[in-house]
């Protein structure tokens, strides 16, 4: 397949589903978007060069890399100390009820903890949408890689919701 440029133009088709990834790599809606336009920011700096067709999975692996690089750049700062919980609330008002927007706040934190490989697969597929064999070639590995880790980040995402968290 030759090489081809990545569209800038057509980068505003694929913000939803990279939002979504983004929050469930970094499990808060503000780190998610403060990710997204990183990762946009990044790939619009340069021409980007592609040898597929394949843009989110391009897209998904560049955000990948800026959430890997910022979080190794936040390992080597001086931690400070969060805020209580209770002040990040914030009331979704597109959620049907309160307790969705508690849910979904439990279910991402959940995915964020999730071991990198596991919380990269199940991101792919169940986040962002990526079909088995998109998410096998955006992470490099195997389909049947892909299929095990997806599993096992399921498993382990239903005993922690089953626990309460």
């Amino acid at each position: 397949m030759p090489e081809r440029h990545l569209d800038p133009a057509a980068l505003g088709d694929h913000v939803d589903r990279l939002y979504r990834a983004a929050w469930a790599l970094c499990g808060s809606r503000e780190d998610a978007e403060d990710l997204v336009q990183e990762t946009f920011a990044h790939v619009l700096r340069k021409p980007r060069l592609l040898r597929s067709e394949d843009d989110l999975g391009y897209l998904l692996r560049v955000l990948r890399n800026t959430f890997i690089s910022q979080r190794r750049t936040a390992a080597r700062r001086l931690r400070t100390t969060p805020l209580p919980d209770d002040l990040d609330l914030v009331a979704d008002p597109s959620a049907a009820a309160p307790e969705a927007v508690i849910d979904t706040q439990e279910l991402f934190a959940a995915i964020a903890a999730l071991p990198e490989d596991f919380r990269d697969a199940l991101v792919a597929i169940d986040v962002a949408g990526l079909s088995y064999g998109e998410a096998a070639r955006a992470l490099r590995v195997r389909e049947a890689t892909i299929t095990t880790r997806l599993h096992r980040a399921r498993q382990r995402i239903a005993s922690q919701i089953d626990r309460g968290g």
